[in-house]
């Protein structure tokens, strides 16, 4: 049988997963009785609850004799590394677009990671039943970006379709169309070429994905680069650098066929296969037969250029909500972490029972945070920094730079532009975009967003949309003002009581509601100026047995701001940390005893 295979790449939110579920519809995948989830792809929880997809998977589909591999990618720039890795496995690629939204940040990464790898992408302008829908000035801006991008004369002429994933059709033209994807099928198996391979070679595949079974231990997916795969075949694995990892064999051969893999006896080359067996290979290592002595190449990946410290939990309620306390088990944890995620880096910290953990953004760590939260463990997050380079040509000190675009209504641009500039922003760009909104570009210090989102959307109304992508690095931007108001910060351990935080709520917005518990040195909200203040949160109203001739007045709490992983994460400064466990998220001082506190505060400030 002839194999297209290809990915699928767009901006977060374009309707990737949406329109591989009706790829799978329509191309017979599923029987006419059987019961299927919307978003089919989006298996992990995580996934299904944000509606993004974090990571990257295979499935197959057959049209006309001919079986098309699909790779579904993640749209969000966090998760870049997976799209990476992704693209050496494919001979094409279909670049999802929204209709109203256009060339988004992501849309440039992805593009442009597939223009260098020679691919002829199929665009796809999608969600034109959108009543905003503007599509033939979204097909203008592809062709601009894809120029801009270096694109040579055989990309520039890509073949384009308009589509509604949702609606389930794609088309050449928008009115009048099919109310099929049989036009998407046909261009995927008559643009995309077959896979150039030599059947007769020995052996050999990039591990390009990695998963753990509890049956089959780990699972290795990538496509098939020369030769034939045997069950049982025996094989060695080698490092980019051509060191022998460990041999072993081929125990099992699995092939995606719709949803499911399917064991197979062999695959041939030019196919996407998940294979078991081996114990100790990760991603970007060549699985190959004994006589195979170089390795195959592995695409590199973008550096990280965020770092979090992962602490174990030392506050007060420590132990109580989690499984898994003990910094020997985080260790473990974050360093099997790295063997599948290639863009996440992990080093000891110089602290105690500390990991330094360096990423590509707040959310990818973010999703690893959560992720472990749910598996039972109890962690503390410092605040993220950035991780800094030194010029070897200038000598000079350079941070990573990000470039931001934002759509917002009118009447907030100045708002934003007003923000942007205190944190060292430079616009690049001012458009309207229609309907009474500006599209504003920016060149930003990484660190000038940590934080940031949470204000926007204030500033905003929460109208606001802000999408960023890392651009490389740049000179130092010089010191950056960071949060404004100072902290409310219990002074006594036991449980928040309503007499005590009505009293509070006039000195700021709470993070705490009644029969919380809480300790000396943690955060229970906000302060209206810039210090810090410690306050009693558990003192309760003193009884006596005087009458009064009127009530009690109504003890009415302002709502409480219950803040999210990756907001309370942003909203922490040097000095603070969040506590999180299987049950909550906390904020709390570094160090909790204020004695302490202002010990350091003088030592800071005398140095």
């Amino acid at each position: 049988m002839e194999i297209r295979n290809i990915a699928i790449i767009a901006h977060v939110d374009h309707g990737k997963t949406t329109l591989v579920d009706q790829l799978l519809q329509q191309s017979g995948t599923f029987r006419e009785n059987q019961h299927v989830v919307e978003r089919a792809m989006d298996s992990n929880d995580l996934e299904r609850e944000r509606g993004i997809t974090i990571l990257a998977k295979c499935t197959s589909v057959v049209w006309n004799n001919v079986r098309i591999n699909i790779i579904d990618t993640p749209g969000h720039a966090d998760f870049g590394g997976e799209v990476e890795r992704i693209l050496s496995m494919v001979d094409g690629a279909v670049v999802l677009v929204d209709a109203a939204e256009g060339a988004l940040p992501q849309t440039k990464f992805v593009v442009g990671k597939a223009l260098n790898r020679g691919l002829r992408p199929i665009v796809v302008v999608n969600k034109v039943d959108r009543s905003d829908s503007r599509a033939d000035e979204v097909h203008n801006e592809i062709f601009d970006l894809f120029a801009a991008m270096g694109a040579n004369d055989e990309q520039l002429d890509f073949p384009m379709l308009y589509a509604s994933g949702r609606q389930g059709w794609a088309d050449y033209t928008i009115e009048n169309h099919k109310e099929d994807l049989s036009a998407l099928f046909d261009l995927i198996v008559k643009h995309v070429p077959a896979p150039t391979v030599n059947l007769d070679a020995p052996f050999a595949m990039v591990a390009s994905i990695l998963e753990y079974d509890n049956f089959l231990g780990r699972i290795l997916t990538g496509r098939v680069e020369q030769g034939t795969a045997r069950v049982n075949m025996p094989v060695r694995v080698l490092q980019h650098d051509g060191k022998i990892i460990e041999t072993g064999r081929l125990t099992k051969l699995l092939a995606f066929r719709g949803l499911e893999r399917v064991p197979v006896e062999e695959v041939q080359a030019g196919d996407i296969v998940a294979v078991a067996g081996l114990s100790n290979t990760t991603v970007s290592e060549t699985i190959a037969s004994p006589e195979i002595t170089e390795p195959l190449h592995a695409t590199p990946i973008d550096p990280p250029t965020l770092s979090m410290t992962f602490r174990i939990n030392d506050g007060p309620l420590g132990g109580r909500e989690g499984k898994k306390v003990t910094s020997r088990q985080i260790r473990e944890r974050l360093y099997r972490e790295i063997e599948g995620n290639v863009a996440i880096r992990v080093t000891d910290s110089a602290e105690n029972d500390a990991f330094e953990v360096a990423g590509r953004g707040e959310l990818q760590l973010g999703v690893l945070i959560e992720t472990m939260r749910r598996e039972g463990f109890e962690l503390t997050i410092g605040r993220p920094k950035v991780l800094t380079r030194i010029n070897e040509e200038t000598s000079e000190k350079e941070e990573p730079y990000e470039e931001v675009l934002i759509d917002v209504d009118e009447p907030y641009s100045g708002v934003v532009v007003e923000k942007m500039s205190l944190r060292k922003g430079i616009m690049q760009d001012m458009n309207p975009s229609g309907g009474g909104k500006v599209r504003l570009t920016f060149s930003i210090p990484s660190r000038g967003l940590i934080g940031y989102h949470s204000e926007f959307l204030t500033d905003t109304r929460g109208t606001g949309i802000m999408n960023r992508l890392f651009s490389g690095y740049g000179p130092w931007a010089g010191p950056i003002a960071g949060r404004r108001n100072g902290s409310l910060i219990s002074a006594e351990n036991g449980v928040a009581v309503q007499y005590s935080l009505f009293s509070l709520q006039d000195r700021g917005v709470l993070f705490v509601e009644p029969s919380d518990k809480v300790y000396v040195g943690m955060i229970i909200g906000e302060h209206s100026r810039e210090n810090d203040l410690d306050v009693n949160p558990i003192k309760e109203k003193k009884l006596t047995n005087m009458r009064a001739a009127g009530k009690d007045e109504a003890l009415l709490l302002t709502p409480a701001r219950k803040m999210s992983l990756e907001q309370a994460i942003a909203y922490i400064e040097d000095d603070e940390l969040v506590e999180v466990t299987p049950s909550a998220i906390r904020l709390r001082k570094l160090y909790l005893d204020p004695h302490e506190r202002k010990r350091h505060v003088r030592q800071r400030a005398e140095s």
